[in-house]
């Protein structure tokens, strides 16, 4: 049953992307040229990812106690509704190519964002340590990942993303 909350993040991340803009889809999926120190945390972040969704296949949503469940579900609603909110803005770069809608107005990185407060709620809702273990690791890496996508932003956009990197933090 775990494997049901993946659901809503695979509809947004790729259906609605692809709905807003069919060219979205290939940005989200770019990932910026890495230093040799990064190339280890991208292979992390790529197996802590698979390793969340194939073991969401084998955990159980678990209802009591009611308090951490509803816990879980408060968390990993934030996370639909932030994933999805972050997709819109996404779809829609401003002319200058640095994304400066909606959520990217706080955040530089609210998909980042989204995904730790998602995965984070699966965890809750599912009561797995070993889950949670996965989503700290996958987002540990995902700093690395960030990082080198940052320096490609700075390469690509010059001042307009040193201005940007000035006015709005990395992720909240």
């Amino acid at each position: 049953m775990g494997f049901l909350l993946l659901m809503p993040f695979f509809l947004i991340r790729f259906g609605l992307l692809a709905l807003l803009d069919k060219g979205a889809v290939a940005r989200a999926a770019h990932f910026a040229p890495l230093l040799k120190k990064e190339k280890p945390a991208y292979w992390i972040y790529q197996i802590t990812n698979a390793a969340i969704f194939l073991y969401l296949f084998f955990l159980k949503i678990k209802f009591t106690p009611a308090a951490l469940f509803y816990a879980g579900a408060a968390v990993y609603s934030a996370g639909t509704l932030l994933l999805a909110v972050s997709m819109v803005n996404f779809a829609s770069p401003s002319e200058s190519g640095v994304n400066q809608n909606g959520l990217y107005r706080l955040s530089r990185n609210p998909m980042y964002v989204a995904y730790f407060i998602f995965f984070l709620g699966c965890a809750l809702l599912t009561q797995s340590w070993l889950l949670l273990g996965f989503v700290i690791v996958f987002q540990g890496s995902a700093h690395s990942i960030i990082r080198s996508e940052e320096r490609w932003c700075l390469t690509q956009f010059g001042d307009t993303y040193r201005q940007y990197m000035k006015k709005v933090r990395r992720y909240l």
